[in-house]
């Protein structure tokens, strides 16, 4: 996949899930939903409304104003999917409406999967109340995604009290709209927010900010998300940053396809750089998509190509995996898709059970673990010649030697530090097992355990100041190094 050095990535990679969100109507036809939402706005309950409680506080809890406590990580602390132990693992393009039933939802819940967002024609408050109703059964969470009213603002409309803007809304009008999407779905316990824009240039940003700042203050409970384009370089660093500053997000997520039919995108790694030091900055949890899918250009990718996506990016600092995607896009699309997780007539594909193991078995388990913790260091070890962005190992307090095969090794650490260390070894070959000896320095680490998925648990590894790490293709090991 050709890379715009420096820039934004969306004319290399022309297909992301904006552009099957535009294919499936969401065009002129918006601007008709939205209008008719605007009707329906009239009637939704209003901030004295008795049952609008559950839709209009404007208090965090601790006396900060919702939308200005999505400054900082501690907003992102309660909220669906950000919150709590369990690490998000979701899915875009899920099952079509008409294969939208309680075996098609348990499928998904079965294959380890959190969360899921709308799509494939679910773009009215009808399709999307019925897929809430079936995650309610299986327990999963769910983001709205193409809900009519929403997106009529998101990518068309201005949200401001300057009566003299073209095409704009009102702050109050544009919070009745929002409160009337609210209330098609807010009898839904799986609900876990809005997708409220997908990939928005950065002129659509105060408009998106605006958007964020109105969910959080009318359900503050609620997840706003929006998703990135790819990029790199100094541009796209400056890009990210102004979407933090204007759009005052509860995380950052980006995606990038990196499985090419004639090898591996390494500029993949300078966009992993990039949202790293912005989530570090920011104290906003970092997501991104991995490549489930073949299209132009992108291979359908093997179980160790799909596992060490997300090990590459549990190495990083990511704190959510989504797929891209579930259900395979219809071929009428364009754009060559082929076999996702489930096919385009329903059936189970190879990468359906490579990624239920991989969910169930690793991610699930150690994005408990490595969700709370805060990235210290990324180091690749043994990797001629380094792809961009990529920091060399250097010897440090904890490990002082990294021989062996190519590793891209993350250090993490507690949030209050107390001298633990997490150490992730990810293989840095996606299609050969791989062999690292690692030197333990003995003078700060007093033990090292090697944490076992299937258990949950930490065993004491026999290191003697050498750390074996055998891993396979596109494997990841991941150890605590207790303080001496």
């Amino acid at each position: 996949m050709p890379e715009q050095n420096s820039s934004l990535s969306s004319a290399s990679q022309p297909m992301h899930r904006r552009t099957l969100l535009q294919a499936a109507g969401l065009g002129a036809g918006v601007l008709a939903a939205g209008g008719l939402a605007a009707n329906r706005a009239a009637a939704a309950p209003g901030p004295g409304d008795p049952t609008a409680g559950a839709l209009s506080s404007v208090d965090s809890g601790d006396g900060t104003h919702a939308a200005d406590a999505a400054d900082s990580s501690a907003a992102s602390v309660d909220l669906p999917l950000t919150g709590g132990p369990d690490f998000p693992i979701g899915l875009f393009w899920p099952p079509h409406p008409y294969e939208t039933t309680l075996d098609r939802y348990q499928e998904i819940k079965d294959a380890g999967f959190t969360f899921l967002i709308t799509g494939n024609y679910q773009f009215d408050p009808q399709s999307g109340g019925y897929a809430l109703q079936m995650a309610d059964q299986v327990g999963l969470k769910v983001l709205i995604s193409g809900d009519p009213r929403i997106q009529a603002i998101a990518q068309y409309l201005s949200v401001t009290d300057d009566r003299s803007v073209p095409s704009s809304l009102t702050t109050a009008d544009a919070t009745s709209w929002v409160r009337a999407a609210l209330a098609s779905y807010a009898n839904h316990p799986s609900l876990a927010g809005f997708n409220v824009f997908d990939e928005p240039a950065q002129s659509r940003f105060p408009t998106v900010g605006a958007l964020t700042g109105i969910v959080r203050d009318v359900a503050p409970g609620l997840l706003p998300y929006s998703n990135l384009v790819p990029g790199n370089g100094p541009d796209y660093a400056a890009f990210v940053q102004a979407y933090i500053d204007t759009v005052k997000p509860p995380l950052i997520s980006f995606d990038r396809y990196p499985i090419l039919t004639d090898g591996i995108d390494l500029n993949y790694f300078d966009n992993w750089a990039i949202y790293r030091e912005a989530s570090l900055k920011s104290g906003l949890p970092a997501w991104t998509f991995i490549q489930s899918v073949g299209y132009n250009n992108h291979r359908v990718p093997t179980a160790s190509q799909l596992a060490w996506q997300t090990n590459i990016s549990l190495a990083y600092g990511c704190k959510g995996i989504q797929y891209f995607t579930y259900w395979t896009p219809d071929p009428a699309r364009g754009e060559g898709f082929t076999k996702a997780l489930i096919t385009a007539d329903g059936k189970q594909t190879p990468l359906y059970g490579a990624a239920r193991r991989l969910n169930r078995t690793w991610l699930q388990p150690v994005g408990r673990q490595l969700k709370p913790l805060r990235s210290e260091s990324v180091q690749h070890a043994n990797d001629d010649p380094l792809p961009p962005s990529a920091v060399a190992f250097t010897p440090g307090d904890h490990l002082t030697s990294a021989t062996g095969d190519a590793a891209v090794i993350g250090l993490f650490r507690n949030t209050q530090d107390d001298g633990t260390r997490y150490l992730l070894v990810a293989n840095r070959n996606p299609d050969a097992p791989a062999s690292v000896r690692l030197g333990v320095n003995q003078a700060h680490v007093g033990s090292v355990a090697t944490f076992e998925p299937a258990t949950g648990r930490y065993r004491g590894a026999a290191q003697h100041g050498t750390l074996k790490v055998h891993l396979k293709a596109g494997a990841a090991a991941l150890y605590r190094l207790s303080p001496r």
